[in-house]
C-alpha cells in the first residue's frame, strides 16, 4: 500500500511506515505564526553535508541539537540581551547553571575569585564546595568597602562577583565603584541581577561586564519554569590582555585553529560561544524549549509586574518599620536604611520587592526561634516557600532554609540572624499582606 506525502508533492512516501513518520512537513518552511512557536525538537536538518560541516566547525552559526540551541531558546536569549543592554546572552537550565557556566567560563584550576560575601547562600555552596572542588578558589569581602575589593586580589584573579540587590537583606552594590575596581585588576564585573530584573536596573550601564539570572525569579514571573542566562554586556576586552584569557585568544582545541576573539569579538559572541559550545555542550544545562516559551511570556509583563511589586513591597516595609515587634527592616526604599541613596541612583523605577525584617529580641535564643516560628506559621496569605519573585507572596527563614549551610560566622558576616525573616512580596492586593503580617505578629504583643 502506497501513501502520498501530504505537503511533500515532489517526495511522495513509498510506505505507511515512512508517511506516518515525514508526511506533512518540510523542515526550514516558515509557519508565519505572530507568537514565538515552540521548536520541540531534538535536532536539525542540514540542506548539505558542506553546511552541516561549516556549522560544526563554527565556520558558519546555525542549529545543531537542541542540547546547545534552540530556535525558541535563541529568541528568549536575544530577547534579555536586548533588555539588558548587551550583545548576546545564552540561557541555561537554572540560575545556578547561569552562576557556574560565567565563573568557568572565566576560571580554572589555580584561579581566584573575589565575591561579595552578602550573596545567596546557595551561590556561596556553589563557589566555596563545588568550584572548591576544581581549584578555583574564592575570597569573600565587604561588598560596600571599597579597599576590601583592591586588597583580595591576586594575579590569579579572574572575576569579581556580586548582586545588584542582594537575598536576603535587598542591600544595594554599588556598581560603579565595584566595576571600577575590577577594571582596574584587569578582569570583569560579574553581576546577578535577578532581584532587581533588567526592568529595575541595567547593570551594564554602570560599568559591569557580565550579567546573570535566575530566570526562574522575575523574568518568568509565574513560578513554573526553572531557567537562568547569561549576558555579555560586550564591554571587557579579553584581547587586551591575551595571556591572561588563553581560552579566548589562543586556538580553541576543539576547532583546529580557530581563536574565538578573532572570530567573534567583533559580533560580541565569544563568551557566549565558549559556554555554548563547552560548558553546555559537556553539562548539558540546558533550557528546554517549553521553558523558553514560558520565560518569554512572562518578559511581556516584567515592566507591569516589576512596577507592582516594588510599590507593594514599599508598603509593606513601611508597615513593618513602624511594629513594635519588629527591630529592623532590611528594605533600601526606605530613608533609614544605609543603601537608600543607593537605591535612589541605581533603582529610581523601584526597590526591592524580596526584603527581610529582624524581629525584636527577647533575650532569650530559644524564646526568639518560638516567636520567628509563631509568625511564619501564623501567616495565611504569604506562603511558605524557598522560592522568590513569584506572583504569590513567601516567606522565608534563611538561617535555616536557604542559608542553612552557612557557618554561624558566615551568617554573621552576611547580618543574617535567626531572627530574619524573608519577604517576597507578589501580586497580591498590599492591605490584605499587611494585614496578614499584623494578624501574624499580634500572637507576639504583650
Amino acid at each position: 500500500m502506497t501513501t502520498p506525502a501530504a505537503g511533500r508533492d515532489t517526495e511522495p512516501h513509498e510506505s505507511f511506515a515512512t508517511a506516518q513518520v515525514q508526511a506533512g512537513y518540510t523542515p526550514g518552511v516558515p509557519q508565519n505564526t505572530a507568537v514565538t512557536p515552540i521548536y520541540q525538537s531534538n535536532g536539525y536538518e542540514f540542506p548539505s553535508l558542506a553546511h552541516a560541516r561549516d556549522v560544526f566547525a563554527l565556520r558558519q552559526m546555525g542549529n545543531v541539537y537542541s542540547r546547545n540551541a534552540n530556535p525558541t531558546q535563541a529568541v528568549f536569549e536575544k530577547r534579555v540581551a536586548a533588555l539588558e543592554g548587551g550583545r548576546a546572552a545564552v540561557a541555561v537550565s537554572s540560575g545556578q547553571a547561569a552562576a557556574a557556566a560565567a565563573i568557568l567560563a572565566l576560571a580554572s584550576a589555580g584561579h581566584h575569585i573575589v565575591a561579595a560575601r552578602q550573596l545567596y547562600g546557595g551561590t556561596v555552596d556553589l563557589l566555596s564546595d563545588s568550584l572548591g572542588t576544581l581549584g578555583i578558589e574564592v575570597t569573600y569581602v565587604d561588598q560596600d568597602d571599597p579597599d576590601a575589593w583592591r586588597r583580595a586580589v591576586r594575579p590569579e584573579t579572574r572575576a569579581f562577583f556580586a548582586e545588584t540587590i542582594t537575598n536576603p537583606l535587598a542591600t544595594v552594590l554599588d556598581i560603579r565603584a565595584v566595576a571600577d575596581l575590577a577594571h582596574e585588576a584587569g578582569v570583569p564585573l560579574v553581576v546577578d541581577n535577578t532581584v532587581a530584573s533588567p526592568y529595575l536596573v541595567r547593570p551594564g550601564e554602570h560599568g559591569a561586564d557580565i550579567v546573570i539570572h535566575s530566570a526562574t525569579k522575575y523574568i518568568g514571573g509565574h513560578g513554573v519554569a526553572l531557567g537562568g542566562i547569561v549576558v555579555d554586556i560586550g564591554s571587557f576586552d579579553f584581547g587586551a590582555d591575551p595571556e591572561k584569557w588563553p581560552q579566548f585568544t589562543t586556538p580553541y582545541d576543539r576547532f583546529g585553529d580557530l581563536v574565538l576573539w578573532d572570530r567573534f569579538a567583533d559580533e560580541g559572541l565569544a563568551l557566549i560561544v565558549y559556554i555554548k559550545t563547552r560548558f553546555i555542550h559537556d553539562f548539558g544545562t540546558t533550557l528546554p524549549a517549553w521553558s523558553s516559551f514560558q520565560f518569554l511570556q512572562g518578559l511581556e509583563t516584567l515592566d507591569m509586574r516589576m512596577q507592582r511589586h516594588s510599590e507593594s513591597a514599599l508598603a509593606v516595609a513601611r508597615f513593618l518599620n513602624a511594629h513594635p515587634e519588629v527591630e529592623r527592616v532590611w528594605h533600601p526604599g526606605l530613608s533609614s536604611s544605609p543603601w537608600h541613596g543607593l537605591a535612589q541612583r541605581y533603582l529610581p523605577r523601584g526597590a526591592s520587592s524580596v526584603f527581610s525584617f529582624d524581629l525584636a529580641t527577647t533575650g532569650d535564643p530559644v524564646r526568639d526561634d518560638e516567636r520567628v516560628t509563631a509568625v511564619i506559621d501564623g501567616l495565611r496569605l504569604i506562603h511558605l516557600v524557598a522560592n522568590i519573585g513569584d506572583a504569590r507572596s513567601m516567606v522565608n527563614h534563611p538561617a535555616s532554609m536557604t542559608h542553612y549551610h552557612l557557618t554561624a560566622d558566615q551568617l554573621r558576616a552576611a547580618q543574617i540572624s535567626p531572627r530574619t525573616i524573608r519577604l517576597s512580596i507578589g501580586l497580591e492586593d498590599p492591605t490584605d499582606l499587611i494585614a496578614d503580617l499584623a494578624h501574624a505578629l499580634a500572637a507576639l504583643e504583650g
